[in-house]
């Protein structure tokens, strides 16, 4: 039994909308939950993982055989920016997946990852073959599905889990940005530099940080609000759109601001769903992959030869044909699927990537993004 199991063990179940059911054991918090089933290949990273809001929505699978070995952080432990010290303030997936989990030790460590869970909210199942779930999420594309843990070791009926995913609104329905946007602006600043706006949709902590420090301020601001040209007598210098949770496509008065002609003269960087609603914004079309790209190991290829490799929490990407007259041009490519990961325009205002340039977990080969783009907002001033 994992270290982690009650002494009394509860019944653990995953069922996905095609029928197929994963029992095990119960983790984490009693309760049922219906999301979007996805998968990560990350091996290390996982309180980063759980906490960041791309995965609002989305019972996530570890395909990392063993997790929980350095425990869980403290609680509400912040930075002295104010900044959540992991991606966000809390627990921000329905549901965990995990295949076997292994006594904590850890000298930060706060808890245990079941305990973790279990204040959170959140339901886990661990005991499943993770790498036959995720062989079927491959094979057949990316369902929804729902995570059952009971109180007790009765597992419930085939039947009550296929009604429960059915009356479950669809992922692409579900208006998760609000849930994990800010609801008005505020600015973080530490010495003063030049003001970035930056287009919250979800945003991983760990992308404000790189910004301060980079010495520049930043301006957060709800995924609806209009992008000032000033801010309290401060200029803008630059725009940033941020990572976040669901369709692109449905944010649709965050891509009408996006494409407003006042907006287009400032240095631009989207990352992940912001590399997204940067291509809707000028006219471009987003499709839903099979089943995304999740890890801390995927590779993007650049036009003069470098390779890079970086963190990507995506299900959607940018049709690069739908590109054609926007004055936005393919930038980057994955070399797995040819799926698009980056793009830019002519006169050097705007770049953008599908992947994490802050690599938190993960490798920080991409900084050179953020340094890019810092540049471009110090030289408007």
């Amino acid at each position: 039994m994992p270290s982690d199991a009650q002494e009394r063990p509860r019944a653990g179940t995953v069922y996905l909308e095609d029928g197929t059911r994963f029992d095990g054991v119960g983790l984490g918090a009693t309760g049922r939950r219906v999301g979007e089933v996805v998968f990560t290949t990350g091996m290390v990273g996982y309180p980063e993982s759980l906490t960041d809001p791309s995965f609002r929505g989305q019972i996530l699978t570890f395909t990392y055989p063993l997790l929980g070995n350095y425990g869980a952080p403290p609680r509400g432990g912040h930075d002295p920016d104010g900044l959540p010290l992991l991606e966000s303030d809390g627990v921000q997936v329905r549901g965990v997946v995990i295949r076997g989990t292994s006594r904590p030790n850890h000298w930060a460590m706060d808890r245990t990852l079941d305990a973790w869970l279990r204040d959170e909210g959140v339901p886990a199942v661990v005991g499943v073959d993770t790498r036959r779930l995720t062989q079927h999420l491959r094979s057949r594309g990316v369902l929804r599905g729902v995570i059952d843990v009971a109180r007790d070791a009765r597992r419930p009926r085939a039947e009550e889990l296929a009604q429960a995913v059915a009356r479950a609104p669809a992922y692409a329905h579900e208006d998760l940005v609000r849930e994990v946007a800010p609801s008005r602006p505020t600015v973080l600043s530490r010495n003063g530099g030049p003001l970035i706006a930056f287009v919250d949709c979800g945003a991983k902590a760990s992308i404000v940080r790189a910004l301060l420090d980079r010495g520049a301020s930043v301006l957060r601001l709800p995924p609806d609000h209009e992008v000032p040209t000033r801010w309290h007598g401060r200029r803008i210098s630059g725009l940033l759109v941020s990572n976040g949770p669901g369709d692109p496509a449905t944010l649709t008065s965050t891509i009408e601001e996006l494409g407003r002609g006042s907006n287009r003269g400032l240095p631009t960087l989207g990352i992940c769903l912001g590399h997204q609603l940067l291509a809707l914004s000028r006219g471009g079309r987003t499709f839903k992959l099979k089943y995304g790209h999740r890890g801390q190991n995927k590779t993007v290829c650049f036009p003069d030869g470098r390779a890079v490799i970086v963190s990507e929490n995506h299900g959607y990407a940018v049709d690069p044909a739908s590109l054609h007259g926007s004055g936005l041009e393919p930038w980057a490519t994955n070399p797995d699927d040819g799926t698009l990961e980056g793009l830019r325009d002519a006169p050097g205002r705007v770049l953008a990537l599908q992947g994490h340039p802050e690599g938190h977990p993960g490798p920080q080969e991409a900084g050179f993004v953020f340094d890019e783009f810092v540049r471009r907002v110090r030289r408007r001033g």
